[in-house]
C-alpha cells in the first residue's frame, strides 16, 4: 500500500492550479502544441476527475460532473475545441476552491465506506497519479509557451561520437511490473521474465552525441530509418529534435536550467528517431523486460531525467485485467503505440518507479523523451 496519505490530493491540487500563475490570459487559454491542451483545461480536468471518480463513482452523485462532463471528458472533448470553451482563470480558481472544499468532505465520509474502488487505498492512488502525470503534461505546455516565445542564441556545443561504454547483464529471470496498490492496469499482474544476455549503456544518448548523428546525415540516410519512419521524416520535414532550433551560427537547444546542455539527455524526440539513432550508433533501443531488469538491479546511473523509448510496441502483460476501466491501457495495444520507461526531470514521485509504463505514438516529440542504447 502506499504511505502517501489521501492530503497529498490536496497538495497535487494546489500545485495544478499553481500552474496557472505567471501566464497571461492568451497563454492559459492557448494551445501551444496539436497534442496538448490548454493550461485552462488540464486545471479543469484534474478537478473534474477526482469528483467523477469519488463523488458519482463512489457516492453516485453527479450533480457537479453532470455539467461540466461535454468539456472534461476527453472522449466527448475535442482538443481542438476545448479552448473557446473553458472558463477564465479567475472563474476556474474560484470553481477549483468549491470542488476541493466538496471533495474533501468526501473523502472524509470515504473512511467509513466499503467500496471496491477504496479497498486498500485504491481510489487515492490512482487519482494521486492522475493529478501526477497531468502536472507533467502541464510542464510540457509551459515548455512549449517558453519555447515559442523565447530569444534564441546558439550555444557553445560539438558533436560527439555515440557511447560505447556499456554494461553486460548476464541472463536471469527477474519479476516484471508492480504489485504495490499503486500499480496501473498495464503493469500488472507481476510475472517472470528471461531476458536473454544483453548490454545496455550506462548513460542516455546526449545532446553532443545526437549532433554527432545530426552531421553525420542522420536525417538523409534512410539506411538507418525504419520504412515507416522515413516516410514520416520526409512528409513532416523533420531535420532535428523538436527542441532545437538551427541558426546561421550553430544551434540553439531548449533547456532552460540546464548548466552543461552538451551533455545533459537529448530529449524531443519520436520513437522513429530513437531508432535511427540506434541504428547509427550500431546498436538498439532495449526491450522493455531488457530496460526494467537493468534499472532493478541498479546499472542504470542518469534515470529519471528523460523518458527512454524502448523497442517494444505497447503490450498487455500475461494475465492483464483493465481496471477501473477500459480506457486506461487497453484501446492503446494496438501495435501503434510504444512504450518510454524511466520518468523525466518533469514527473513527480507517485510515478518515479521502475515498472511504470508510459506509452505514445511514434511521432510524439513533444514529450520529454530520449533513449538509451542497447546491444545483444
Amino acid at each position: 500500500m502506499t504511505a502517501n496519505p489521501p492530503s497529498r490530493i490536496a497538495q497535487l491540487r494546489q500545485a495544478s492550479v499553481a500552474m496557472l500563475d505567471g501566464l497571461t490570459p492568451a497563454q492559459q487559454r492557448c494551445q501551444s502544441h496539436p497534442e496538448l491542451s490548454p493550461m485552462l483545461w488540464h486545471v479543469g480536468h484534474v478537478l473534474f476527475m477526482e469528483t467523477y471518480w469519488l463523488a458519482e463513482r463512489v457516492f453516485g452523485d453527479a450533480r457537479i460532473t453532470d455539467a461540466w462532463r461535454d468539456l472534461y471528458v476527453p472522449e466527448i472533448s475535442a482538443k481542438d475545441e476545448r479552448s473557446a470553451r473553458l472558463p477564465d482563470a479567475d472563474a476556474l480558481r474560484a470553481w477549483a476552491a468549491e470542488i476541493s472544499e466538496h471533495n474533501d468532505t468526501c473523502w472524509q465520509r470515504a473512511r467509513d465506506m466499503a467500496h471496491p474502488l477504496l479497498a486498500d487505498g485504491y481510489l487515492a492512488a490512482f487519482l494521486r497519479q492522475h493529478y501526477a502525470q497531468h502536472l507533467e503534461t502541464m510542464r510540457l505546455v509551459r515548455a512549449q509557451l517558453a519555447l515559442a516565445e523565447c530569444d534564441p542564441a546558439a550555444i557553445d556545443m560539438r558533436a560527439a561520437a555515440p557511447d560505447t561504454d556499456f554494461t553486460p547483464l548476464a541472463a536471469h529471470a527477474v519479476d516484471i511490473g508492480t504489485a504495490s496498490i499503486d500499480a496501473y492496469d498495464n503493469e500488472q499482474p507481476v510475472f517472470t521474465a528471461y531476458p536473454p544476455t544483453f548490454a545496455i549503456a550506462e548513460r542516455c544518448v546526449s545532446n553532443a552525441q545526437w549532433l554527432g548523428f545530426i552531421e553525420a546525415g542522420g536525417y538523409q540516410n534512410a539506411d538507418w530509418w525504419d520504412a515507416d519512419g522515413w516516410a514520416w521524416r520526409e512528409a513532416a520535414g523533420i531535420a532535428h529534435p523538436q527542441h532545437w532550433r538551427a541558426l546561421t551560427n550553430g544551434w540553439f537547444v531548449f533547456a532552460p536550467g540546464s548548466t552543461d546542455i552538451a551533455n545533459a539527455p537529448v530529449h524531443g524526440i519520436g520513437w522513429y528517431e530513437a531508432r535511427a539513432y540506434a541504428r547509427y550508433a550500431g546498436a538498439r533501443l532495449p526491450r522493455e523486460t531488457e530496460w526494467e531488469a537493468a534499472r532493478r538491479v541498479g546499472v542504470l546511473t542518469d534515470v529519471e531525467q528523460v523518458w527512454e523509448w524502448c523497442d517494444d510496441a505497447f503490450y498487455p502483460y500475461p494475465g492483464f485485467r483493465a481496471f477501473p476501466y477500459d480506457g486506461y491501457s487497453l484501446p492503446w495495444f494496438d501495435g501503434g503505440h510504444f512504450v518510454a520507461r524511466g520518468a523525466s526531470v518533469h514527473s513527480e514521485p507517485e510515478i518515479r518507479r521502475p515498472g511504470f509504463r508510459n506509452f505514445y505514438p511514434p511521432t510524439h516529440r513533444h514529450i520529454h523523451a530520449g533513449l538509451r542504447l542497447a546491444s545483444t
